[in-house]
C-alpha cells in the first residue's frame, strides 16, 4: 500500500524533541521560544541565505515578536575563522540562541558558534572539546539551539558534535559537549524538495555511511544496531526515489528519518570511512557525504573478516540478493553507479603524492578506534591507495 505524505508526521521526543513532518517549518516561533530564545542568531549557509525560505522564515520569527538576525558567512567545510565571525555577529546581535539552518556545514558551525560563544576568559577554548579529551563538558554551557535540516544526510541535527576544521593545524576537528544537542529539531521534508540530484544522493549516502559504520562498530550496543538497521531498510527503498523524483515527500520523510537514525545510532561508534574521509575533506574541501560514498566498497571490503557475519544479517533484513559482506559491497557500488558518483579517489580529486600523508592523519582521527578491523598507518595507506587506484580486495 502506498504511503499517504500526510501521514507521515509526528512529533518524537529521542534523541531529542523532533516536530517531523512537511509544514512544520510553520512552527519554528514556537520551537524558538521552546528552547528559550528570543533573539536567535539564524545561521546558514551562503546558498541558502538567498533563497526564499530563509526570507520567509526570517519573517515569520519576526511577526511572532521574535528578533531574529542572520549569519552565512561559512564555507562548505566550516573553519575555526567561520565560528569566531559567527561569535562576533552573535554578540553584535546580543543573541541569546541559535537556529542552524541547511546541511552538515551550517549545522556543525551553528553549533559551534554557541559553544564558543559561552567561552569565559581563561576557560576552555573551542578545540579543547575534541572529542576524547577529558576537559569537563560542565565548564561551559552552549547557547541553546533549535535544528532545521534542509539535506537529509548527515545527521547533525539530532548530533552532541560539530566537525570544525582547525586552521593551525589544518586537520578536521570532532568538537563534542552533551548541550550541543538542539533542544528541538524542525524536521519538514517540503524543505529538501529543493535539494538537487548530486545533492540528494552525497547526502543520502552519508546516511548510509552513518548507519553502516555504527553497525560494524565492534562496540556492544543493540539499541543502535536496531536503528541502524533500519535506518538502511529506508535508504534502500527510499533514496533511488528522491534521487529521481525530488518532489516525492514520501522518499524525501522517509530519508530525513534515515538521516536522523544515522547520526542516533553513530553514538556507538563510527570506523575506516568516516576516518579516511575527515582529511580527505580538510585536505581537498570534498563533500562529506559524496567522499564517504567513494571510500564504503574499499573499508567493507578491508573489514571483510570481522563484518561477514552482520554483512550477512543485513543482507537478509533488507534483501539484498547474494550473501554476505560481497552482497552489500555490489550494493554500494550498485548506488554509485546508478547516481554518476567516482569510483576512485583519483577521480575525486585526490592526489597520489598526499595518500601517505592522509593515512598519517586517519590513523589519529578518533574514528579510526571505533573500526572493526585494527587500524594503522601501514594499513590504511594500503587502504587508501586501493581507494586511489580503484581496487577492492
Amino acid at each position: 500500500m502506498a504511503l499517504d505524505p500526510r501521514r507521515l508526521r509526528g512529533n518524537w521526543n529521542f534523541p531529542t524533541a523532533i516536530w517531523f513532518g512537511a509544514g512544520k517549518i510553520n512552527l519554528l516561533a514556537r520551537a524558538c521560544r521552546a528552547a528559550g530564545t528570543a533573539r536567535p542568531l539564524v545561521v546558514t549557509d551562503p546558498g541558502l541565505a538567498t533563497l526564499p525560505m530563509i526570507a520567509q522564515s526570517l519573517d515569520s520569527l519576526t511577526k511572532n515578536g521574535l528578533r531574529p538576525a542572520l549569519f552565512s558567512a561559512i564555507r562548505a567545510n566550516p573553519v575555526g575563522a567561520n565560528v569566531a565571525d559567527g561569535v562576533a555577529a552573535l554578540k553584535a546581535h546580543r543573541a541569546d540562541g541559535v537556529v542552524t539552518f541547511g546541511g552538515g556545514s551550517a549545522m556543525d558551525a551553528g553549533k559551534a558558534i554557541a559553544l564558543a560563544a559561552a567561552q569565559v576568559e581563561g576557560g576552555p577554548t573551542l578545540f579543547d572539546f575534541q572529542e576524547g579529551r577529558d576537559t569537563p563538558p560542565g565548564t561551559v554551557t552552549p547557547l541553546p539551539t533549535v535544528a532545521v535540516p534542509t539535506t537529509a544526510g548527515t545527521g547533525s541535527e539530532v548530533g552532541r558534535a560539530a566537525v570544525i576544521r582547525e586552521e593551525a593545524t589544518g586537520r578536521k576537528i570532532i568538537v563534542f559537549h552533551p548541550g550541543l544537542m538542539a533542544k528541538v529539531v524542525i524536521s519538514d521534508p517540503a524543505l529538501t524538495v529543493g535539494l538537487s540530484p548530486h545533492l540528494t544522493a552525497a547526502t543520502g549516502m552519508d546516511a548510509l555511511a552513518h548507519c553502516l559504520e555504527a553497525y560494524c562498530s565492534p562496540f556492544h550496543n543493540p539499541l543502535c544496531d536496531g536503528i541502524a538497521l533500519e535506518g538502511m531498510r529506508l535508504v534502500r527503498d527510499h533514496l533511488p526515489d528522491a534521487v529521481r523524483d525530488g518532489t516525492d515527500l514520501v522518499a524525501r520523510s522517509q530519508m530525513l528519518a534515515a538521516a536522523h537514525m544515522g547520526a542516533t545510532a553513530f553514538q556507538k561508534g563510527l570506523g575506516a570511512i568516516h576516518a579516511m574521509s575527515h582529511p580527505i575533506g580538510a585536505r581537498f574541501d570534498t563533500h562529506h557525504g559524496l567522499t564517504n560514498a567513494v571510500v564504503m566498497p574499499y573499508v567493507l571490503a578491508f573489514n571483510r573478516a570481522a563484518i561477514d557475519e552482520k554483512m550477512a544479517r543485513l543482507a537478509r533484513y533488507i534483501d539484498l540478493p547474494g550473501r554476505g559482506t560481497s552482497a552489500v559491497i555490489d550494493w554500494a557500488l550498485a548506488l554509485r553507479e546508478a547516481f554518476d558518483e567516482p569510483h576512485t579517489l583519483a577521480a575525486l580529486g585526490v592526489t597520489q603524492d598526499s595518500l601517505s600523508y592522509l593515512a598519517t592523519e586517519a590513523a589519529i582521527d578518533p574514528c579510526s578506534g571505533g573500526n572493526p578491523m585494527p587500524l594503522d598507518v601501514p594499513a590504511l595507506t594500503e587502504l587508501f591507495a586501493d581507494a586511489w587506484a580503484g581496487r577492492i580486495r
